[in-house]
């Protein structure tokens, strides 16, 4: 199956419907009369759907097990159709649209199955997803012009050499999938002074300036310290979302001091030194935290 651990959880929905062509009235008349031999059609059909739909996995190889939290089928008849229309909801890392087409297509054939006693010639077609809503797809930002970020690592050790730099990298190349453009990429020691005049200095031409590394409780971690005075709105939902998504990966994220907010126009961010805390970090609230941007120019969420 398709990794899905990095991915943050979302609401997700999804509608899909399924046809059932009956070949004559007297086979609409039973069902809607509810005069079939074996029974209720359209409630053992409903059953047998939200049965399936909670089971999806065990039939469909790569699909990932997930918790179904709603879910609802509506039949619509005209003339010798039947139309399924079957919904499905969850909060989870991966959508929901293959569950909504098995539980239709579930609900198709078991009406099947009830009503070949009483015709011959019934048939099934159009199985398809006519909706679907959350993750990525739901929550794009879209910019005129690229967004540009400047990336800081602050580090004693690397910047005299000592080791190599892996989170500022992996930063970057977060950046270049999300289509940020870096404008500048450099290696700082922690120094307070130094991280306050990056920080004045590369905020004014770009949206972004992240800093990875000093977010410790060590004596030289000193990146929160330097940016708590210069930001002029502090953004803690950005940094709780950080922590919540790390910590539920590793225990020890809780004492990492991620920073978020703003200076001007643009976001401050210090992230974890560790190669993996960056990865989560950015794993966290990108590209969704992209959305600041609207909001700095006065945008709100309804209009975007």
């Amino acid at each position: 199956m398709v990794d899905i651990t990095h991915k943050i959880s979302t609401l997700r929905a999804a509608t899909a419907t399924a046809i059932v062509k009956v070949s004559k009235q007297e086979t609409i008349d039973a069902v809607v009369n509810n005069l079939v031999p074996k029974g209720n059609v359209l409630e053992m059909a409903k059953t047998a759907g939200l049965f399936a739909v909670k089971n999806t996995h065990l039939s469909i190889p790569d699909c990932h097990p997930i918790p179904i939290e709603f879910t609802s089928v509506a039949y619509k008849i005209e003339g010798l159709t039947i139309q399924i229309i079957f919904n499905v909801k969850t909060v989870y890392k991966t959508g929901v649209e293959v569950e909504a087409m098995h539980g239709a297509s579930i609900v198709a054939l078991t009406m099947y199955d009830m009503l070949k006693p009483i015709d011959k010639e019934i048939e099934i077609s159009t199985i398809k997803l006519v909706n679907k809503e959350g993750g990525k797809s739901s929550f794009k930002n879209k910019f005129p012009n690229a967004i540009k970020a400047a990336v800081f690592v602050c580090s004693d050790s690397i910047f005299a050499g000592e080791k190599e730099d892996r989170s500022g990298k992996i930063i970057v190349e977060k950046l270049t999938s999300y289509g940020v453009e870096t404008t500048h990429y450099e290696i700082i020691p922690d120094e307070i002074d130094i991280i306050q005049e990056k920080t004045k200095a590369f905020a004014e031409e770009n949206q972004l300036v992240i800093f990875t590394g000093g977010t410790g409780l060590s004596p030289r971690d000193v990146t929160p310290e330097a940016l708590s005075p210069l930001l002029e709105s502090r953004i803690p939902g950005i940094e709780e979302a950080i922590r919540d998504y790390g910590q539920q990966r590793m225990p020890y994220a809780m004492l990492s001091r991620t920073v978020a907010g703003t200076l001007g126009k643009s976001l401050v961010l210090a992230l974890p030194g560790s190669t993996n805390g960056a990865r989560e970090s950015m794993d966290a609230v990108f590209p969704h935290v992209m959305h600041v941007f609207h909001i700095l120019k006065g945008k709100n969420h309804d209009t975007l």
